[in-house]
């Protein structure tokens, strides 16, 4: 395969991915993996895979594919490919929750002579040891790498990684427990997203609304907190991304122990698996989400006694009346009814619906 062939086969895997064929965009980039023998093409196309398997959370895949980048590199005897490849292995490293090895790749890049990471890539390394020093709590240095890794952003007009290392320093002042800035900065994410986003992948718009959707959570807004977790959860759904998705779930199990409806959260959290292994095919695994979905019904008799519908499936606003049964709004608007249908109670007064 010659190198213009390649180049358009890897562009084809692109417009695949950014148009969310993503199994396709890999199929097409692994078959010029398998029939190309240009070293430059073939550490291309390795990067491509890096990057799909890092936003699709298949983090070993991605370190398995880093690792064979960094002996294509070490072929091609090129300080600048070395240091992309290195920088693969930190990320991958990273997001295997491997801190001190990333930590250590990281430094490698640093300490290469001769390359671009002055002014493209330091960004992307200080971010990556920032998130691993945080992985570790030594908040300090967290910080001090998440700065440094903002000025090479705003220094080299770098929207994408000021968004990413916005994300990171959200999760940062979550964890020291400052929540005002905990929502300060994935919101100035979120309006990255909004302002320069058009080519991005979704997953940028999802990793904000996720930190949004957390810290808005610790300040208490569980209306906008759930908003928040809901669109990241419909984009991770989208790309596949089981461990955005496992985060989202925990993000909502919260925000429901938060509001102190606990047999709900269990409603939400089996409605949410029973989506994600319906996705995936494992129809073992969602059969025992719906049948669990369906006794925790009705143990906890969450039914509409107007619709007969159940009541947490869906997301629908929900009437609770003075005796303290629950109704779907709509239901009690569209009927007209001024008292309780199941008890029959003369209790709502006019207006209350």
């Amino acid at each position: 395969m010659g190198q213009d062939q390649t180049k358009q086969q890897i562009e084809k895997g692109l417009q695949l991915y950014q148009s969310n064929q993503t199994e396709k965009a890999l199929q097409v980039w692994m078959k010029v993996l398998e029939k190309n023998t240009d070293l430059v093409g073939r550490f291309r196309v390795l990067g491509c895979l890096v990057t799909a398997h890092s936003e699709m959370g298949r983090y070993k895949e991605m370190l398995k594919f880093a690792v064979v980048q960094i002996d294509t590199a070490r072929e091609l005897e090129d300080a600048d490919f070395l240091l992309e490849s290195y920088l693969n292995l930190a990320r991958s490293n990273e997001k295997l929750c491997e801190f001190h090895k990333t930590i250590s790749y990281c430094k490698t890049c640093l300490g290469l002579p001769g390359t671009r990471v002055g002014a493209q890539l330091g960004g992307q390394v200080s971010l990556s040891m920032g998130n691993a020093f945080l992985g570790l709590s030594l908040f300090q240095k967290a910080l001090e790498s998440f700065e440094k890794a903002l000025r090479y952003a705003h220094n080299n007009d770098d929207a994408m990684l000021e968004c990413r290392v916005c994300c990171s320093l959200g999760s940062f002042y979550a964890q020291v427990k400052d929540y005002e800035k905990a929502l300060f900065f994935p919101c100035k994410a979120a309006e990255l997203v909004n302002d320069y986003g058009k080519g991005w992948s979704l997953k940028y718009r999802a990793m904000s609304q996720y930190h949004m959707a957390v810290a808005y959570r610790l300040l208490g807004h569980l209306g906008s907190a759930m908003e928040c977790c809901e669109e990241s959860m419909k984009i991770a759904l989208q790309h596949g991304d089981r461990p955005l998705q496992a985060l989202c779930l925990l993000c909502f199990a919260d925000i429901h122990r938060s509001r102190g409806d606990l047999e709900l959260s269990q409603l939400k959290l089996h409605c949410l698996s029973e989506s994600i292994y319906r996705s995936k095919g494992l129809q073992r695994e969602l059969r025992a989400h719906v049948v669990r979905f369906h006794e925790c019904v009705e143990e906890t008799e969450l039914y509409c006694g107007l619709c007969g519908e159940s009541i947490g499936e869906r997301n629908s606003r929900l009437q609770a009346l003075p005796c303290s049964h629950i109704f779907h709004l709509r239901c009690l608007q569209n009927n007209g009814i001024w008292s309780c249908p199941n008890c029959r109670r003369s209790s709502m007064k006019p207006g209350f619906v």
